[in-house]
């Protein structure tokens, strides 16, 4: 494996190093405060459209896709040190990249698993940013950890799917340019092998019988920017069987196929939320004095920046391996990996955000600093995408089974 990035890697990365400095951080405090004098909190602040209109206008667009009739074309281990920047300001970069979840997973569902027709009506318009899209995957009254679990019913019926049920935490849902939802729900609860029981379908926001019941809230934050977090319940919404996502009984596959990448761009994304945590505390460690000196000469907090940096150092090489492991043996041989970063990187990353709101006082716990936010971010993606109990589970057992 090869740490240098490659030339185009490199030609990308400054660009977007511009971008950032130049355009998203100056318009971090703008978008604060257009969302709070909007009248619908769910719609996207406007300086977020001329972001996006830059973004596109220097070619950094759709970097996250690596089927280059759709996307920048780019490897994992390319995408990776790009994500990582955007993760530094993740409420407005990865937006204003069009490279933000939930689309991400879903874009790629549809390039991978959608008939030309699909790719014409959902496809086309996520690729140019004028609609948003949901994936409908998580519900309240399942253990949705196990997916084997899912209660939503998806029934045919003549030329048409019906679906029933209730999920929640369906990032995305409340955007009022949010057309499209990918639902995951049961087309034969009975089928013996649990795993080809599920399917998904294309559903539209505005199908008679969906109703996007109320917004789920993340440690008291909406997410305002990506379309929050909601409560969906599906009353007999019918769609057309020519909605049908894949193939019938094929949902969990995909959704697995789903997960991988949107994992491994949370991680790189994580990373740049770290550095951005560091650059904060050490600003404040030199600027901020306490029982007489900068808060830099106190030794506990250099040991919270020291062993932030080895942490991050840590972090990059791992997530850097499996984005290459994925490039070269496919997601199934960066299994272990994908699970690995998938425990590790949250977990530090909330730790290291955490150290960085104790440096910052009640300063670090308010609006006048991110950090508060992107720990919250951090916490979550614990839990998101599978939680790290359900990894270790799946790793530990991989392991074991070296040694029968």
């Amino acid at each position: 494996m090869d740490f240098a990035y490659d030339a185009r890697t490199e030609e990308l990365r400054a660009a977007l190093l511009a971008f950032m400095d130049e355009h998203v951080y100056p318009a971090e405090e703008r978008a604060r405060r257009q969302r709070e004098e909007q009248t619908d909190p769910w719609e996207t602040p406007p300086v977020v459209e001329e972001l996006k209109e830059e973004a596109r206008r220097r070619g950094l667009w759709n970097l996250f896709l690596p089927d280059p009739r759709y996307g920048a074309g780019l490897s994992n281990a390319q995408y990776a040190p790009l994500a990582e920047i955007t993760g530094r300001s993740p409420q407005l970069a990865p937006t204003a990249l069009n490279c933000a979840a939930p689309d991400t997973g879903n874009m790629e569902l549809l390039a991978e698993f959608g008939t030309a027709e699909q790719r014409e009506r959902w496809l086309e318009p996520l690729l140019a940013g004028r609609i948003r899209s949901a994936f409908a995957m998580t519900e309240p009254e399942v253990a949705s950890s196990d997916a084997t679990n899912i209660a939503t019913s998806i029934e045919r019926d003549g030329d048409a799917y019906v679906v029933t049920g209730r999920k929640w935490y369906i990032s995305g849902a409340l955007h009022p340019r949010c057309e499209i939802l990918i639902v995951m729900g049961k087309t034969d609860p009975h089928a013996a092998d649990v795993r080809r029981q599920q399917s998904m379908v294309l559903v539209p926001r505005d199908t008679p019988g969906v109703e996007i019941r109320r917004p789920m809230r993340v440690y008291g934050y909406e997410d305002h920017y990506h379309g929050g977090h909601a409560e969906v319940v599906f009353d007999r919404a019918r769609v057309p069987a020519a909605n049908l996502l894949g193939e019938e009984g094929g949902g969990f596959a995909i959704a697995q196929a789903r997960l991988g990448p949107g994992r491994i761009h949370h991680c790189m994304r994580l990373i740049g939320m770290a550095e951005r945590a560091i650059e904060l505390m050490c600003r404040r460690a030199l600027t901020r004095t306490a029982f007489g000196e900068p808060l830099a000469r106190q030794g506990v907090v250099r040991e919270w920046i020291a062993d932030a940096r080895v942490t991050v150092e840590q972090l990059r090489l791992l997530v850097l391996k499996t984005a290459w492991l994925m490039d070269t043996v496919g997601n199934k041989g960066a299994h272990t990996e994908i699970q690995a970063i998938k425990i590790a990187t949250p977990r530090a990353v909330a730790d290291i955000l955490d150290r960085a709101v104790q440096l910052h006082g009640a300063a670090g716990v308010g609006q006048d600093f991110p950090l508060a936010e992107l720990w919250a971010a951090a916490r979550t993606l614990r839990l998101a995408d599978g939680p790290d109990e359900v990894h270790q589970r799946s790793l530990a057992r991989r392991e074991l089974r070296r040694c029968t």
